[in-house]
Parts: C-alpha cells; sequence; structure tokens
C-alpha cells in the first residue's frame, strides 16, 4: 500500500490534493469492493476526519449536502417533502451497513450507470461545489457526470457539497421508484424520479423527470417536462408520456434486460409514478 493520510481540515486536504495525486477516501463502500484481492497502489486521501464536512446545511435559498453526509444522515433528517424521492432512494441503496457508511457524494463522484441517486438529484436541480487550494467552482450535476464512471472533477480537486435550489413553487411532489430483479440489495435495471412543481392552483410550474440505468449517464426528459408544465395536478398526468418522450434515452442490452424491456419499463413506470402524484392532490 503506498502513502495514507487522513487530514482533520478542508485545507489540509486541499493542500495535500494540490501537491500530489491522491485516492479520495470518504464511504469506503465503492473503493473497498473495487480493491477486493489486491492492495491499494494509490497513496490514499481518507477524509473521514474531517467533521466540517458532514451534515445537511438549510440556508435561505438553497440546502447544501456536505461531502461526507450518509444516506442514513439522509434519511434521519428532517427535510420537507421535495426530497421524498431522495429518501425512497436511500432506504433502497444496500443494506443499512452500506446506508451508515456509504455517502450521498461518493455515489455522484463514483458515476456509474445505476448511481441510485443521481436521477433524484437530477431531478432537484442539484449542483456540485468543487473545491482546490486555488478556489472553487460549481457545475450543474449533468455537466459533472460526464460518462459512465467520468467526472469533471480535475486533479487538485475535491466535491464538497451538494447545492440543492429552493423551489419556487409553494408545493413541491417528488416520487421514486426502481426496478430490479428482486426488490432489495440489486443494481437497477431502470430507475424512475420524478419532481413536480405545484402552485395554490394545483397546477404544475415546473417538471423534472431523470431516467437511470438507461444511459451511460442518468438523462432528464425536456420534453416530457414541457409537456406537463401548465397541466393540472390529477390522475389524467400518466396520459401525457410516449415513446417519443424517452428520446435522450439510449438502453443497453446486458445480463439484467435489453434495451427494449428498459424502454417499456421506463415508460411504463414514468406513467405509474404522474398517476400517484396526480392523486396526491
Amino acid at each position: 500500500m503506498g502513502a495514507y493520510l487522513r487530514p482533520r481540515s478542508l485545507p489540509d486536504a486541499l493542500s495535500a490534493l494540490a501537491a500530489s495525486r491522491w485516492l479520495v477516501l470518504a464511504g469506503g463502500t465503492d473503493i473497498y469492493p473495487a480493491h477486493v484481492g489486491r492492495p491499494f497502489d494509490e497513496p490514499v486521501l481518507d477524509l473521514s476526519g474531517i467533521g466540517d464536512l458532514r451534515g445537511i446545511d438549510e440556508h435561505a435559498d438553497h440546502w447544501r449536502i456536505k461531502a461526507l453526509t450518509t444516506w442514513s444522515d439522509l434519511i434521519a433528517a428532517p427535510l420537507p417533502p421535495l426530497f421524498d424521492a431522495l429518501k425512497q432512494a436511500a432506504r433502497e441503496i444496500g443494506g443499512v451497513q452500506i446506508q451508515n457508511a456509504g455517502t450521498v457524494i461518493g455515489n455522484v463522484c463514483n458515476a456509474a450507470p445505476a448511481a441510485d441517486g443521481v436521477p433524484c438529484l437530477l431531478a432537484l436541480d442539484a449542483e456540485v461545489a468543487l473545491e482546490a487550494a486555488d478556489g472553487g467552482r460549481r457545475l450543474s450535476l449533468d455537466a459533472f457526470i460526464t460518462g459512465a464512471r467520468k467526472t469533471a472533477c480535475r486533479p487538485g480537486e475535491l466535491v464538497s457539497a451538494l447545492i440543492l435550489p429552493k423551489p419556487r413553487a409553494p408545493t413541491t411532489l417528488a416520487w421514486f421508484s426502481k426496478l430490479g430483479t428482486r426488490r432489495y440489495l440489486v443494481i437497477s435495471i431502470v430507475m424512475i424520479a420524478i419532481s413536480l412543481d405545484v402552485d395554490s392552483d394545483g397546477r404544475i410550474t415546473a417538471a423534472r423527470i431523470a431516467i437511470g440505468a438507461c444511459s451511460p449517464v442518468a438523462r432528464r426528459l425536456p420534453e416530457l417536462e414541457a409537456a406537463l408544465r401548465g397541466r393540472t395536478l390529477n390522475s389524467a398526468l400518466a396520459d401525457v408520456p410516449h415513446e417519443n418522450h424517452l428520446a435522450p434515452l439510449t438502453p443497453i442490452d446486458d445480463i439484467r434486460a435489453d434495451a427494449a424491456y428498459r424502454r417499456e419499463a421506463a415508460l411504463t413506470l414514468i406513467r405509474r409514478g404522474l398517476a400517484d402524484l396526480g392523486g396526491r392532490r
């Protein structure tokens, strides 16, 4: 194993990253399985000693999910209904032991096509806060994840937080569903996250729908989102989606499902989610 460093502050971690390359470790639920049967051949920068990087802060116009916030932290946090889909996804990520150790941001940085948290975060218009010794920057989540297991994180940078803007609408409804070969502890065949901003008259002012495991990266469906804006919240929303709305998706055939099944399942789940949300008024 190479060098190991466990800094106590974010500036110390950023100084180390500025000086040389490190394998950044947070919860370890992706990194450790990837090293089964072989030692670490890279120096490890363990962030677990930086207490200031854990928790969810509320600000006037956004929430901030810090880098060491675990899925269990998220589930337990007193958050408004717009987080319901993300919390549902959190409950389906591995078992409780994984939820206690794995971090929300680690799921994003791993950038797996079937990362359960990513569609929900896309449906919340999440931004990624990156820090380096010489300054920081923010990227939209869809700009940060550039491909399967690929991100826009530069050498010397680490992700310090996710920024989730507060919606302007008085009500935001959220829905998540994951289809796998069994109920729990499974890699997704398809995931759907839906977020609807609704005004006081029950009209949809904004819709955000994201699909995971049907492309190298999770994708929003902008044409469907546009078709939903201005509609009244009711069960008839399930009639709006059609196959053409799935154009951004590029599902593949693999051991879990073929592309045609993924596409059909995605459309079915979207309709199911909209019917559910439409009946909540």
